[in-house]
């Protein structure tokens, strides 16, 4: 069976899931349609472990509505709200971003339309995270933007999932609106939540927290990062999960460039290449898609690093 078969059966099915639920009334209905939201929020690994990007490019954007249409119906239900975030965060950051990254300047307008179009997917990411925080904390939202750290005093191990994707999601649309004060001005917010999700479980997901702390902490100091603790979440990320290409991208990205350090930049990158996808199945698919984009960046080195006086054209 091709790609776009298997993606296209997977859509009938969804269709089908959508329509026996909502067929259903009143609290029939409601309850069939909350266990299917609740088998949603559990994840799994059914895209997670697969070793073909393309099919889950192809399927996500439907599985994303499904998840949409269910919330319709139960619009309070946490889990499927987190669910959803999660997911919006990851297709964007997986197959929007990382395109516009691939792509790079040498197709400046598509590039920048595919960033565009991932920052308002982040948006939306943000909005169903914040939708859960409301359920799980009534009245959260106003005092996030306050006074985070005591916002965030009651939440307890549990609500690190919550966490981690409210401020991932958040956080991502704030790097790709950098020129936007009006976004760039809750960065305290995105901090103060992976703070409280790392405090509260610093192994979560074989230390997602930390590789998403090397990224805030590749901030200038005026928006509270340091190259130091950057490097030390990495060496902490790969002692969780030493099989992971994303800390290797992370770190490249966001300390290598900037320090114009060309030479740990391709080391890093060659590094994360080097790993084996079939270390870890169950995170095939992240692997995958980390190692495309090492691959990307390696070819965009040019741009991304200056010519030292040595290596420039000497002029008569």
């Amino acid at each position: 069976m091709s790609r776009r078969a298997a993606s296209a059966g997977l859509r009938l099915l969804a269709a089908g899931l959508i329509a026996f639920v909502l067929a259903g009334c009143g609290a029939i209905k409601r309850s069939a349609i909350n266990n299917v939201a609740g088998t949603l929020a559990s994840g799994g690994s059914v895209f997670s472990r697969d070793d073909d990007p393309e099919l889950v490019r192809e399927a996500l954007p439907f599985a994303l509505k499904l998840y949409e249409s269910l919330l319709e119906s139960v619009p309070k239900n946490e889990g499927l709200l987190v669910a959803t975030c999660a997911a919006f965060t990851q297709y964007s950051f997986a197959f929007v971003e990382t395109d516009a990254d691939v792509l790079g300047e040498a197709h400046h307008d598509e590039s920048k339309a595919l960033r565009e179009r991932a920052l308002k997917l982040y948006l939306r990411a943000k909005g169903y995270c914040l939708r859960g925080a409301e359920v799980r904390f009534p009245g959260i939202t106003p005092k996030l933007l306050a006074n985070p750290e005591t916002a965030l005093a009651k939440a307890e191990k549990k609500d690190v999932p919550l966490l981690y994707w409210s401020a991932a999601s958040w956080g991502a649309a704030i790097s790709l609106g950098v020129d936007k004060p009006d976004l760039v001005i809750d960065h305290p917010t995105v901090r103060a939540l992976a703070d409280r999700a790392l405090a509260l479980d610093p192994t979560w997901q074989k230390g997602a927290i930390h590789e998403l702390f090397i990224t805030l902490d590749s901030l200038p100091e005026a928006l509270g990062g340091s190259v130091q603790r950057a490097r030390d979440h990495f060496a902490k990320a790969r002692e969780l999960e030493p099989d992971a290409p994303g800390p290797y991208v992370a770190l490249a990205q966001g300390v290598s460039v900037p320090a114009q350090d060309r030479a740990e930049f391709t080391r890093l990158l060659n590094d994360a290449l080097a790993i084996d996808p079939e270390k870890d199945p169950s995170n095939r698919l992240v692997a995958l898609i980390m190692q495309r984009r090492a691959k990307g960046l390696l070819d965009q080195a040019d741009r991304l690093f200056t010519k030292s006086p040595v290596d420039r054209p000497r002029t008569r």
